[in-house]
């Protein structure tokens, strides 16, 4: 069922600039052109909610900050160390039926609340997209045999946990954007793999690379995924904050020794026996598009941080390419 959104191409196809004879000779990509860093992003409202920026209109007197303190370190690497020219952000809470969906809208303005928790985040955005980028990775998803389409409608709303993983990484907006959307079959279908996101890893890729792009990936996933069903009176009391139980825990931290071991190619199997045994949010696919992405590399993720939200499990990870001087 893992393919039922996949149609059956070529194993090759024209490159454009190729071929033989007259045709001209690819060009080749700038040096600087690649995916220079992959982060796990969780977007939980309750972390905008308790850094009270001015775009959100609920007011808190703080908390979560473990989370919150990591993503300021990953700020300061995404500015200072990585400067990107894009933000790449695949979010689960943009969820498409059919296919994958490329937001190419160039300006998208709005306010984007939380169904669940609206007193938490009333949040109005307004940010620039890299469009020819964003039409980049739909030429190169549909070539690899992915439905895919571009969302060009300036009305879109933007989901919640778009805008979160962005705005905790880059809170600024000062960096243009692509947004991906979650293809909704794994939720449908308990045997769907996940091998489609790592095609769509592939296509983002390409697509970086070919648009001569320095390009920072973000999945907006949490990890552990049971949660509360009813938050204290007063939502950014720490005292109620915890592991929903010592299972999800113990899984979590399962998952981010093998993380902090490296290298990235076990956690192929890992994440399939981590959204079994959690109800992990990974199951959108988001992580598994970002280390596909990536190559699957050969080195371990940098734990920033991790903690709880109303009981799930959340970590702010880097990756950086093999090879990276940074690394």
């Amino acid at each position: 069922m893992s393919r039922v959104f996949r149609v059956p191409v070529a194993t090759t196809r024209p490159r454009t600039g190729g071929g033989a004879g007259n045709a001209p000779a690819p060009q080749a990509a700038p040096a600087r052109a690649g995916i220079v860093a992959g982060c796990l992003s969780p977007h939980p409202p309750h972390l905008i909610y308790a850094e009270n920026p001015p775009q959100n209109e609920p007011r808190s007197t703080g908390g979560w900050e473990t989370l919150r303190w990591a993503y300021e370190r990953l700020r300061k690497r995404i500015h200072e160390v990585h400067r990107p020219d894009v933000l790449i952000v695949h979010a689960p809470h943009w969820i498409t039926m059919v296919g994958h969906h490329v937001n190419c809208a160039p300006n998208p303005r709005g306010i984007s609340v939380e169904p669940i928790f609206p007193h938490l985040f009333r949040y109005r955005y307004d940010f620039r997209t890299d469009v020819e980028l964003g039409e980049a990775i739909v030429e190169e998803a549909s070539g690899l045999g992915l439905v895919t389409r571009a969302m060009r409608d300036p009305r879109v709303r933007v989901d919640y946990a778009t805008i979160g993983a962005l705005h905790l990484a880059n809170p600024a907006w000062d960096i243009p954007v692509v947004s991906l959307s979650a293809n909704n079959n794994p939720y449908f279908y308990s045997d769907a793999a996940l091998e489609e996101m790592e095609v769509l890893g592939e296509a983002t890729r390409r697509a970086v690379e070919a648009t001569g792009r320095r390009a920072v990936l973000l999945a907006s996933n949490s990890l552990s995924h049971l949660h509360w069903h009813e938050e204290p009176a007063l939502p950014e009391d720490m005292e109620r904050e915890h592991p929903y139980n010592n299972h999800q825990y113990r899984w979590d931290m399962k998952l981010l020794e093998a993380i902090r071991r490296g290298p990235t190619a076990p956690l192929r199997e890992l994440i399939t026996e981590h959204i079994e045994a959690t109800a992990s949010e990974t199951k959108a696919g988001s992580l598994t598009w970002l280390l596909a992405a990536m190559g699957w590399p050969k080195v371990a993720g940098d734990v920033l941080g991790y903690g709880t939200i109303i009981g799930t499990g959340n970590a702010v990870v880097e990756w950086l390419p093999e090879g990276s001087p940074h690394g």
